[in-house]
């Protein structure tokens, strides 16, 4: 651009908003990590990759152009760490694009539509971010867009993190095996939790497991309903009686007994593989928590053992005076 250009008032003034404009943004940025600086994934974008290891979407389908609300574009393919959860610069090297995005707006120049991915009901940006950024910055509600869509039955909202994800996934698997099998109604146990996606899967290919072993000895097939009820008294039931009466959550902080009985399962496999068919379940539950478990769940199982005993042998004492 040449000095004389009549143009270049204009265009200082619009350099000096676009970078006024990225300040006052990457300020509250700062502001919004201070905010939540106890709790830095409320501050975090979503990774696009990190939300479909956790959905599993099974297909995905070209929509075209659409008008997408800017507040529901909630994250990001590849440049997640670069921006906040409200879209905001997290640092100064995204000036430069930042404000060039910026001046276009200024100057009403038409950009590209951005590229999306759609899954649950929200946006990830597949290209675009720094027009994301700059639209949520400037209070703009809109934008045009290119959107593939992926199939999720799970319904994800804005201000979703993705442990809250997780916990929406298994709560829908739960619902879903609950609905399947009637094991609530079969059981009346309705605390068949997990802390990981995918047990739900587990635990009905065990029940289809124990009604094989049934069904070896008789004619005729055993309903699905009387193998569930039977896994559960023989297998399930007794597992979770030994991991309450040896204390074993004590050194698992943070894991649910169902989380346990899954483990412990895989464990005691293992051990029969190793040292023969006749490795007890008790034996392989102790085993796991000194393999696996933390020291201080077992320093608690001991103390209680101690009071325990001081207890009984106060009462004799006090049975002989």
């Amino acid at each position: 651009m040449s000095f004389g250009d009549p143009n270049k008032p204009f265009d200082q003034v619009v350099n000096v908003q676009a970078a006024e404009d990225f300040s006052r943004a990457r300020n509250k940025a700062i502001l919004s990590q201070i905010q939540h600086f106890m709790h830095l994934d409320k501050d975090q974008l979503l990774s696009f990759h990190d939300v479909k290891e956790i959905l599993k979407p099974r297909n995905e389908v070209y929509r075209g152009m659409q008008v997408v609300p800017v507040n529901l574009i909630i994250g990001s393919e590849g440049r997640y760490r670069d921006f906040n959860k409200f879209f905001l610069p997290r640092s100064e090297h995204l000036r430069k694009r930042w404000e060039q995005v910026d001046q276009a707006r200024l100057k009403d120049i038409i950009l590209p539509p951005i590229h999306l991915y759609e899954i649950g009901g929200v946006y990830f940006v597949r290209d675009g971010n720094h027009r994301v950024s700059v639209a949520r910055s400037q209070g703009v509600e809109s934008i045009d867009a290119e959107v593939t869509s992926l199939s999720s039955e799970i319904h994800i909202t804005p201000s979703q993190t993705v442990e809250d994800l997780r916990d929406s996934v298994i709560e829908y698997e739960k619902k879903i095996f609950y609905d399947k099998t009637h094991f609530g109604e079969l059981t009346d146990d309705y605390d068949l939790d997990f802390t990981t996606a995918g047990r739900y899967d587990v635990i009905y290919n065990h029940i289809l497991v124990h009604k094989y072993y049934l069904n070896l000895p008789v004619e005729g097939e055993i309903p699905f309903s009387d193998a569930l009820v039977s896994w559960y008294n023989n297998v399930y039931d007794p597992i979770i009686q030994i991991i309450k009466d040896e204390w074993i959550e004590l050194n698992f902080p943070g894991y649910t007994p169902s989380d346990l009985y899954v483990w412990i399962v895989k464990h005691w496999d293992f051990l029969k593989k190793k040292y023969g068919v006749h490795y007890s379940l008790a034996k392989a539950a102790r085993n796991f928590t000194l393999t696996y478990g933390k020291s201080q769940g077992r320093f608690v199982r001991i103390l209680i053992a101690l009071i325990d005993k001081i207890w009984r042998i106060s009462g004799k004492t006090k049975d002989k005076q």
